[in-house]
């Protein structure tokens, strides 16, 4: 039986649906491992492997949904497996603002950092349609 210690894949998912496909996409499903008494941990978990690779699916309870939930999925996510170092954060609510580059549903946009900029930057729309000002929101920390 896989350990805790065994998963540097770590993956989270705000949608059901988004679930789902993560579910779908794995290799091989784990046995659930029993949880950790000391850690306030609300996050579901799905356990399984892909390509050879120990993955641990984390998503919040449905009905439960927006950038609040997932970074408390991904910060739990994190204090109960501290082996994890490779993040996925897939999900279909993404957007790329203000791009001249051919952008459509089912592509996939990978960050990367440049100009002391990180690759993931918070954007909120201020107002109710997408040609409103963007309000430059938080930022993650450069990877170390």
């Amino acid at each position: 039986m896989a350990s805790r210690d065994d998963y540097l894949v770590g993956w989270v998912c705000a949608l059901p649906i988004e679930v789902a496909a993560a579910r779908a996409t794995l290799d091989r499903i784990h046995d659930n491992l029993p949880p950790d008494p000391n850690l306030d941990d609300n996050n579901n978990y799905i356990l399984g492997s892909l390509q050879g690779h120990n993955v641990v699916l984390a998503y919040p309870n449905f009905g439960v949904y927006g950038k609040t939930s997932v970074a408390g999925v991904a910060t739990q996510l994190h204090a109960r497996f501290k082996s994890v170092r490779f993040n996925l954060v897939v999900g279909i609510a993404g957007g790329v603002p203000d791009t001249k580059e051919d952008i459509r549903l089912g592509d996939i946009v990978v960050s990367k950092s440049i100009a002391g900029w990180p690759g993931v930057v918070q954007y909120d729309v201020n107002g109710e349609r997408a040609e409103d000002q963007f309000i430059r929101g938080r930022a993650l920390d450069q990877p170390t």
